[in-house]
């Protein structure tokens, strides 16, 4: 039997940079301190009972909120919603990620900001260690749908560009 040759992780990482996701910002709260981040690792899990996975990395400092909160909301950024996920994708304190940020509470008092494509708040069912990361499965609780928005979308370590109403330019590889 021939042994199976490990995977680079730069080529790795390139192959699922070729994969187009949708873009989001999860928020969890500590006490009165609200934490955030970029996510793109989002996915529905079932529908009965509606349930959904996100992934965070271990060094994110939102890891560990949601790990002893126990709740998260997953929010679905629009396609002009592109500062927000470079926001949210940068390190630093929370208070600075949110400062200025157009936001309403959710249940059970969860950063839900304004102006994304669609909402989701759940409740952690269970939380797997795989590799670098913390994967989180939750109950879905609370849907929230806000029109027509077009979702904001990143492939190739890009964003895609808005078309038309309907349509997404992806971008070209870099060289």
């Amino acid at each position: 039997m021939s042994e199976i040759a490990a995977v680079d992780p730069a080529s790795f990482r390139r192959l699922m940079g070729r994969w187009p996701t949708g873009v989001s910002v999860v928020t969890s709260r500590d006490g009165e301190r609200d934490f955030g981040l970029t996510v793109n690792a989002f996915l529905s899990v079932s529908v009965a009972p509606p349930t959904i996975l996100i992934s965070l990395g271990h060094e994110a400092d939102s890891t560990e909120v949601v790990r002893r909160s126990g709740r998260f909301a997953v929010n679905v950024l629009s396609q002009d919603q592109r500062a927000l996920s470079e926001r949210f994708a940068r390190t630093g304190p929370p208070e600075e990620k949110f400062r200025g940020v157009g936001l309403h509470r959710g249940l059970s008092g969860l950063a839900i900001l304004d102006g994304t494509v669609a909402t989701l708040e759940a409740g952690v069912t269970k939380a797997v260690t795989v590799g670098d990361h913390t994967l989180f499965v939750g109950v879905v609780d609370r849907v929230d749908v806000s029109g027509e928005l077009a979702p904001l979308v990143f492939v190739r370590g890009q964003y895609a560009e808005p078309a038309g109403p309907d349509l997404l330019r992806l971008p070209k590889p870099k060289p």
